[in-house]
């Protein structure tokens, strides 16, 4: 396995383990947008999106009864996800570049 590969898989097995292992350590005090609202007194006239009966709307609270496990599966389709993200991206970047003709400086 090349350098640029094992420097991958690190960094990935790295965010897939804070993901699954370390979201578990996460405060489940309100963060700072729901503390003002309950202290303003305006909390309770949230109302939810079309989206919140998504499988992993609110950190997959939908995914199994297990919170542990719907974190686990959420903070891993998170990292998945950006990753796809940023590959296309990536991806896309590289071969605009590519296209382009090259210039020549004075």
């Amino acid at each position: 396995m090349n350098r640029d590969r094992r420097i991958f898989a690190v960094g990935l097995i790295a965010a897939l383990l804070v993901a699954v292992i370390v979201a578990q350590f996460a405060s489940s005090d309100p963060d700072g947008l729901e503390y003002v609202a309950e202290q303003e007194g305006f909390a309770g006239s949230a109302a939810d999106h079309e989206l919140a009966d998504a499988p992993l709307a609110d950190y997959g609270e939908n995914v199994s009864d297990s919170s542990w496990l719907n974190t686990a599966v959420a903070g891993t389709a998170g990292v998945l996800l950006t990753l796809a993200i940023g590959y296309g991206l990536f991806w896309v970047a590289r071969r605009t570049n590519r296209n382009r003709p090259e210039s020549t400086s004075p």
